[in-house]
Protein backbone atom coordinates (compact mmCIF):
# COMPACT_ATOMS: atom_id res chain seq x y z
CA UNK A 1 0.00 0.00 0.00
CA UNK A 2 1.24 3.10 -0.83
CA UNK A 3 2.67 5.18 2.15
CA UNK A 4 0.08 8.60 2.73
CA UNK A 5 2.80 10.65 4.29
CA UNK A 6 6.03 12.24 3.37
CA UNK A 7 9.10 11.36 4.79
CA UNK A 8 10.32 15.12 6.67
CA UNK A 9 13.53 14.39 5.14
CA UNK A 10 12.05 13.98 1.86
CA UNK A 11 9.46 17.31 2.35
CA UNK A 12 12.65 19.62 3.43
CA UNK A 13 14.46 18.26 0.10
CA UNK A 14 12.19 18.99 -1.82
CA UNK A 15 11.74 22.63 -0.50
CA UNK A 16 15.44 23.46 -1.30
CA UNK A 17 14.44 22.65 -4.61
CA UNK A 18 11.95 25.43 -5.00
CA UNK A 19 13.72 29.70 -4.62
CA UNK A 20 13.39 30.64 -0.97
CA UNK A 21 10.88 33.25 -2.23
CA UNK A 22 8.36 31.65 -3.77
CA UNK A 23 8.36 29.28 -0.60
CA UNK A 24 8.21 32.35 1.47
CA UNK A 25 5.18 33.93 -0.35
CA UNK A 26 3.43 30.09 -0.31
CA UNK A 27 3.46 30.37 3.41
CA UNK A 28 2.85 34.01 3.62
CA UNK A 29 -0.59 33.23 1.71
CA UNK A 30 -0.99 30.08 4.03
CA UNK A 31 -0.33 32.49 7.04
CA UNK A 32 -2.95 34.60 5.60
CA UNK A 33 -5.66 32.22 5.09
CA UNK A 34 -5.21 30.94 9.11
CA UNK A 35 -4.89 34.58 10.63
CA UNK A 36 -8.16 35.18 8.62
CA UNK A 37 -10.43 32.51 9.46
CA UNK A 38 -9.18 32.53 12.98
CA UNK A 39 -9.96 36.41 12.34
CA UNK A 40 -13.57 35.78 11.59
CA UNK A 41 -14.01 32.83 14.10
CA UNK A 42 -12.76 35.48 16.98
CA UNK A 43 -15.44 35.65 19.73
CA UNK A 44 -17.36 32.73 18.94
CA UNK A 45 -17.85 29.29 20.24
CA UNK A 46 -16.73 28.37 17.50
CA UNK A 47 -13.28 29.80 17.52
CA UNK A 48 -11.83 27.10 21.27
CA UNK A 49 -13.44 24.42 18.97
CA UNK A 50 -11.32 24.93 16.56
CA UNK A 51 -8.28 25.10 18.15
CA UNK A 52 -9.30 22.56 20.22
CA UNK A 53 -9.66 20.27 16.70
CA UNK A 54 -5.95 21.68 15.45
CA UNK A 55 -4.59 20.82 18.28
CA UNK A 56 -5.66 16.94 18.53
CA UNK A 57 -4.79 17.03 14.56
CA UNK A 58 -1.66 18.05 15.09
CA UNK A 59 -0.58 16.03 18.21
CA UNK A 60 -2.07 12.64 16.30
CA UNK A 61 -0.72 13.72 13.08
CA UNK A 62 2.90 13.60 14.98
CA UNK A 63 2.26 10.42 16.71
CA UNK A 64 0.56 8.16 13.73
CA UNK A 65 3.56 9.99 11.76
CA UNK A 66 6.24 8.69 14.54
CA UNK A 67 4.91 5.32 14.96
CA UNK A 68 4.56 4.82 11.33
CA UNK A 69 8.00 5.34 10.91
CA UNK A 70 9.28 3.16 13.81
CA UNK A 71 6.91 0.15 13.02
CA UNK A 72 6.07 0.73 9.27
CA UNK A 73 2.06 0.98 10.26
CA UNK A 74 0.55 1.82 6.33
CA UNK A 75 -2.56 0.85 7.14
CA UNK A 76 -3.17 3.14 10.55
CA UNK A 77 -1.69 6.25 7.62
CA UNK A 78 -4.03 4.97 5.26
CA UNK A 79 -6.97 4.92 7.72
CA UNK A 80 -5.80 8.37 9.34
CA UNK A 81 -5.66 10.19 5.81
CA UNK A 82 -9.60 8.97 4.88
CA UNK A 83 -10.05 10.32 8.57
CA UNK A 84 -8.93 13.66 7.79
CA UNK A 85 -11.12 13.82 4.82
CA UNK A 86 -13.80 13.33 6.93
CA UNK A 87 -12.91 15.78 9.32
CA UNK A 88 -12.56 18.59 6.30
CA UNK A 89 -16.61 17.64 5.90
CA UNK A 90 -17.31 17.23 9.23
CA UNK A 91 -15.75 21.13 9.87
CA UNK A 92 -18.07 22.49 7.37
CA UNK A 93 -21.20 21.31 9.06
CA UNK A 94 -20.03 22.07 12.55
CA UNK A 95 -19.26 25.45 12.04
CA UNK A 96 -21.63 26.25 9.14
CA UNK A 97 -22.97 29.35 11.49
CA UNK A 98 -19.07 30.61 11.84
CA UNK A 99 -18.69 30.05 7.85
CA UNK A 100 -21.70 31.92 7.39
CA UNK A 101 -20.64 34.90 9.65
CA UNK A 102 -17.95 35.11 7.86
CA UNK A 103 -19.27 35.13 4.61
CA UNK A 104 -21.73 37.96 6.24
CA UNK A 105 -17.90 40.02 7.30
CA UNK A 106 -16.76 39.64 3.55
CA UNK A 107 -19.51 41.74 2.85
CA UNK A 108 -19.47 43.94 5.33
CA UNK A 109 -15.43 45.26 4.16
CA UNK A 110 -15.09 48.46 4.34
CA UNK A 111 -14.74 49.17 0.79
CA UNK A 112 -18.06 47.14 0.45
CA UNK A 113 -19.59 48.70 3.45
CA UNK A 114 -18.54 52.02 2.55
CA UNK A 115 -19.96 51.85 -1.71
CA UNK A 116 -23.18 50.47 0.55
CA UNK A 117 -23.31 54.03 2.41
CA UNK A 118 -22.69 55.70 -0.24
CA UNK A 119 -25.64 54.37 -2.29
CA UNK A 120 -28.33 54.79 0.84
CA UNK A 121 -26.60 58.08 1.15
CA UNK A 122 -27.86 59.08 -2.91
CA UNK A 123 -31.19 56.67 -2.47
CA UNK A 124 -32.20 59.26 0.30
CA UNK A 125 -31.56 62.35 -1.22
CA UNK A 126 -33.23 61.39 -4.31
CA UNK A 127 -36.22 60.58 -2.23
CA UNK A 128 -36.06 63.47 -0.59
CA UNK A 129 -35.57 65.84 -3.78
CA UNK A 130 -38.32 64.42 -5.44
CA UNK A 131 -40.92 64.65 -2.77
CA UNK A 132 -40.02 68.45 -2.56
CA UNK A 133 -40.27 68.89 -5.71
CA UNK A 134 -43.35 67.67 -6.17
CA UNK A 135 -44.05 70.08 -3.53
CA UNK A 136 -42.53 72.86 -5.10
CA UNK A 137 -40.55 72.87 -1.68
CA UNK A 138 -37.68 74.81 -1.90
CA UNK A 139 -34.35 73.66 -0.76
CA UNK A 140 -30.42 73.78 -0.72
CA UNK A 141 -27.97 70.59 0.43
CA UNK A 142 -24.42 70.85 0.39
CA UNK A 143 -22.85 67.69 0.28
CA UNK A 144 -19.15 67.79 1.36
CA UNK A 145 -16.51 65.84 -0.14
CA UNK A 146 -12.52 66.86 0.52
CA UNK A 147 -12.89 70.04 1.43
CA UNK A 148 -14.37 70.38 5.30
CA UNK A 149 -17.39 72.98 5.73
CA UNK A 150 -17.05 73.16 9.37
CA UNK A 151 -15.72 76.99 8.82
CA UNK A 152 -18.76 77.75 6.45
CA UNK A 153 -21.51 75.94 8.41
CA UNK A 154 -20.67 77.02 12.12
CA UNK A 155 -23.23 80.24 11.95
CA UNK A 156 -25.83 77.28 11.40
CA UNK A 157 -27.36 75.12 13.90
CA UNK A 158 -25.65 71.58 14.42
CA UNK A 159 -27.65 68.23 14.26
CA UNK A 160 -25.39 65.55 13.80
CA UNK A 161 -27.69 63.77 12.34
CA UNK A 162 -28.55 60.27 10.38
CA UNK A 163 -29.36 61.36 6.71
CA UNK A 164 -32.74 60.42 5.46
CA UNK A 165 -35.25 61.24 3.68
CA UNK A 166 -37.83 62.41 6.22
CA UNK A 167 -35.01 64.70 7.78
CA UNK A 168 -34.71 66.80 4.85
CA UNK A 169 -38.14 66.92 4.27
CA UNK A 170 -39.34 68.02 7.37
CA UNK A 171 -36.51 70.61 7.81
CA UNK A 172 -37.49 72.34 4.38
CA UNK A 173 -41.11 71.81 5.14
CA UNK A 174 -42.58 75.61 4.77
CA UNK A 175 -42.48 77.51 8.16
CA UNK A 176 -40.32 75.86 10.07
CA UNK A 177 -37.35 77.09 11.99
CA UNK A 178 -34.67 76.06 9.46
CA UNK A 179 -36.13 75.78 6.07
CA UNK A 180 -34.83 78.85 4.50
CA UNK A 181 -31.37 78.25 4.34
CA UNK A 182 -28.99 75.22 4.16
CA UNK A 183 -27.90 71.88 4.91
CA UNK A 184 -24.34 70.47 4.83
CA UNK A 185 -24.21 66.80 4.52
CA UNK A 186 -20.61 65.66 5.85
CA UNK A 187 -19.80 62.12 6.21
CA UNK A 188 -23.79 60.49 5.49
CA UNK A 189 -25.19 62.55 8.49
CA UNK A 190 -26.83 65.99 8.39
CA UNK A 191 -24.48 67.50 10.16
CA UNK A 192 -25.42 71.28 10.16
CA UNK A 193 -29.40 73.14 9.11
CA UNK A 194 -30.02 76.82 8.46
CA UNK A 195 -25.98 77.43 7.25
CA UNK A 196 -25.87 80.54 5.11
CA UNK A 197 -24.02 79.58 1.82
CA UNK A 198 -21.72 81.98 0.49
CA UNK A 199 -23.73 83.74 -2.69
CA UNK A 200 -22.36 84.10 -6.20
CA UNK A 201 -22.90 87.05 -7.93
CA UNK A 202 -26.29 87.92 -9.34
CA UNK A 203 -24.99 88.75 -12.95
CA UNK A 204 -23.32 85.39 -13.19
CA UNK A 205 -27.09 83.53 -13.35
CA UNK A 206 -29.87 83.78 -15.06
CA UNK A 207 -32.57 85.92 -14.26
CA UNK A 208 -35.10 83.33 -13.53
CA UNK A 209 -32.95 82.12 -10.91
CA UNK A 210 -33.26 83.02 -7.27
CA UNK A 211 -31.55 82.94 -4.04
CA UNK A 212 -31.10 79.19 -3.25
CA UNK A 213 -29.55 78.76 -6.62
CA UNK A 214 -27.44 81.61 -6.31
CA UNK A 215 -26.58 80.02 -3.27
CA UNK A 216 -25.79 76.80 -4.42
CA UNK A 217 -23.81 78.38 -7.04
CA UNK A 218 -21.63 80.36 -4.50
CA UNK A 219 -20.85 77.52 -2.43
CA UNK A 220 -20.00 75.45 -5.60
CA UNK A 221 -17.36 77.96 -6.32
CA UNK A 222 -15.95 78.26 -2.59
CA UNK A 223 -15.51 74.74 -2.04
CA UNK A 224 -15.51 71.11 -3.59
CA UNK A 225 -18.89 70.45 -2.73
CA UNK A 226 -21.45 69.24 -4.79
CA UNK A 227 -24.57 71.36 -3.68
CA UNK A 228 -28.50 70.07 -4.75
CA UNK A 229 -31.08 72.54 -4.55
CA UNK A 230 -34.62 72.34 -5.46
CA UNK A 231 -36.59 75.41 -7.07
CA UNK A 232 -39.74 76.87 -4.89
CA UNK A 233 -41.13 78.25 -7.87
CA UNK A 234 -40.63 75.54 -10.90
CA UNK A 235 -39.77 72.62 -8.59
CA UNK A 236 -36.68 71.85 -10.35
CA UNK A 237 -34.52 69.78 -9.37
CA UNK A 238 -30.91 71.21 -9.88
CA UNK A 239 -27.07 69.99 -9.15
CA UNK A 240 -24.05 72.96 -8.34
CA UNK A 241 -20.91 71.46 -8.88
CA UNK A 242 -17.44 73.89 -9.22
CA UNK A 243 -19.66 76.69 -10.15
CA UNK A 244 -21.45 75.16 -13.05
CA UNK A 245 -25.05 74.78 -12.71
CA UNK A 246 -26.91 71.32 -13.92
CA UNK A 247 -30.63 72.10 -14.01
CA UNK A 248 -33.86 70.48 -14.42
CA UNK A 249 -32.58 66.58 -13.41
CA UNK A 250 -35.46 63.91 -13.22
CA UNK A 251 -34.60 61.28 -10.09
CA UNK A 252 -32.99 59.12 -13.08
CA UNK A 253 -30.65 61.53 -13.61
CA UNK A 254 -30.01 63.16 -10.23
CA UNK A 255 -29.24 59.29 -9.34
CA UNK A 256 -26.92 58.94 -11.79
CA UNK A 257 -25.12 62.60 -11.62
CA UNK A 258 -24.73 61.91 -7.77
CA UNK A 259 -23.22 58.93 -8.41
CA UNK A 260 -20.71 60.28 -10.52
CA UNK A 261 -19.61 63.21 -8.37
CA UNK A 262 -19.55 61.55 -5.22
CA UNK A 263 -16.99 58.54 -6.55
CA UNK A 264 -18.98 55.23 -6.99
CA UNK A 265 -18.86 55.26 -10.85
CA UNK A 266 -17.32 56.70 -14.11
CA UNK A 267 -20.88 57.71 -14.99
CA UNK A 268 -24.06 57.30 -16.03
CA UNK A 269 -26.67 57.23 -19.40
CA UNK A 270 -28.71 59.63 -17.57
CA UNK A 271 -26.29 62.78 -17.41
CA UNK A 272 -27.23 65.56 -18.73
CA UNK A 273 -25.27 68.13 -20.53
CA UNK A 274 -23.48 70.67 -18.16
CA UNK A 275 -24.55 74.14 -18.50
CA UNK A 276 -22.03 77.01 -17.33
CA UNK A 277 -23.52 79.56 -15.20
Amino acid sequence: MPNQFVDFSDFFRALRTYPWWQVAIELLLIGLAVFWVLRFLRGTRGARMLKGITFILIAVYLIVRLLSAEFHLERIQFLYGRFLLFVSFAVIVVFQPELRRALMRLGEASIFRRYREIDEEIEALVEAATFLSRRKIGAVIALERDVGLGGIAETGTRLDAALSSDLINTIFWPNSPLHDLGVVVSNGRVAYAGVQFPMAESGELERELGARHRAAVGMSQETDAVVLVVSEETGDVSIAERGQLIRKLTPEGLRGLLTELMGRGEGSPFLPTRVPT
